[in-house]
C-alpha cells in the first residue's frame, strides 16, 4: 500500500514557558498529528501580529486584540486561548504610584497590537504609550525612562525580584468590570489551508495541550527550556496561569469574553477593524 503524503505546515508561537508546555508534545512527536507534518518557528508576540497581518504565517499565535485586522484571512482555533481568570498582564512602577497618577502617564508596552496593551487602554484611556519589546519594559520602568509599564509572561510571576511595585492587575481589574476572564492570546489558522486541515491541527494541538496536562512534570521540564530563567516551581505557577481548561477549548464563557473584549475596545475607538472573532 502507498503512503500517504503528509502536509506540512508551519506553525509559530512565542518562545515562553506557557506555548512550550502546549506544544510539547506535537514538538517532540508525543502525540499522532494525522495527515499534517508541522514544523515550528518561534518569535515574540508583536511580531507574529505584525506578521499575521502580511498573511505570512500558515498557523500562529497571536493577540485577540490584533484578530480583527487578519480576520479576513484567518480563523480562530478552539484549543490554544491563553485566558487570565482573575489575573493577567500587570501595570508595574518604580515606586508606589496611585493608579489616579497614570493619567496622561507615559506608559511601557509590549506593543500597539497585544492585548495587555488593549486591556491598559481600556483601564485608562489617556495613557502615552511607549512601544517596545516585552522583554525590555521593566527595565525602562527602572530606568525612569516611563512612568509604568505593562508587563507580560513571565514578567507577571518575577516583577518583585526587580524591585518593581504592582499598581494594577489588569486581569482583576477586568474581572471586576465583567465577571469574565481576560482574553489574551489565541492561536489562528490561514483560511486557505481548508477545514479539513484547520480542524486536523485543532485536534492534534487539543491532544498536544492534554498530553501536556496529564504528564505535566514532563511538560514543565521542556517549559523549563524558554523559561528565561525561571525556578521550576515559578515556571510550574505561570504554567498554570495559562493553560488551563479554557485553553484545552475556550468554551462559550471564553467566547462571550473574546467578543466583550473586542466589542468594548471597538467602543473606545481603540480597535478599529470590525471583524467578529470566528472559531474552528
Amino acid at each position: 500500500m502507498k503512503a500517504t503524503m503528509k502536509k506540512t505546515i508551519t506553525v509559530a508561537h512565542s518562545p515562553d514557558a506557557d506555548d512550550a508546555f502546549m506544544f510539547h508534545a506535537l514538538v517532540n512527536n508525543k502525540v499522532d498529528t494525522g495527515d499534517l507534518d508541522i514544523r515550528h518557528e518561534l518569535c515574540d508576540i508583536q511580531t507574529l501580529n505584525e506578521r499575521a497581518k502580511r498573511c505570512e504565517l500558515e498557523v500562529t499565535a497571536i493577540s485577540f486584540h490584533a484578530y480583527p485586522y487578519v480576520a479576513d484571512k484567518y480563523v480562530i482555533t478552539r484549543p490554544g486561548a491563553s485566558m487570565g481568570d482573575r489575573y493577567g498582564p500587570i501595570i508595574v512602577t518604580a515606586k508606589p504610584m496611585n493608579p489616579s497618577e497614570l493619567r496622561n502617564a507615559k506608559v511601557a508596552t509590549p506593543g500597539p497590537l497585544t492585548s495587555a496593551y488593549l486591556a491598559l487602554k481600556l483601564y485608562e484611556p489617556s495613557i502615552k504609550p511607549v512601544h517596545m519589546n516585552f522583554n525590555d519594559v521593566q527595565h525602562a520602568v527602572l530606568r525612569g525612562d516611563v512612568d509604568a509599564g505593562v508587563i507580560i509572561h513571565e514578567g507577571q510571576v518575577t516583577y518583585n525580584d526587580m524591585k518593581l511595585y504592582k499598581l494594577v492587575d489588569l486581569g482583576e481589574w477586568w474581572y471586576t468590570e465583567t465577571k469574565l476572564p481576560l482574553p489574551l492570546g489565541c492561536n489562528v489558522a490561514l483560511r486557505s489551508l481548508g477545514t479539513d486541515v484547520i480542524r486536523g491541527f485543532s485536534r492534534a494541538f487539543s491532544k498536544s495541550i492534554r498530553y501536556a496536562l496529564d504528564h505535566r512534570d514532563e511538560a514543565l521540564d521542556h517549559a523549563l527550556t524558554y523559561g528565561r530563567g525561571l525556578a521550576r516551581e515559578r515556571a510550574d505557577k505561570f504554567v498554570g496561569m495559562y493553560v488551563n481548561d479554557y485553553t484545552v477549548d475556550i468554551g462559550d464563557i471564553g467566547m462571550k469574553a473574546v467578543r466583550e473584549f473586542l466589542k468594548r475596545g471597538r467602543e473606545a475607538g481603540i480597535v478599529t477593524a470590525k471583524a467578529d472573532p470566528e472559531w474552528v
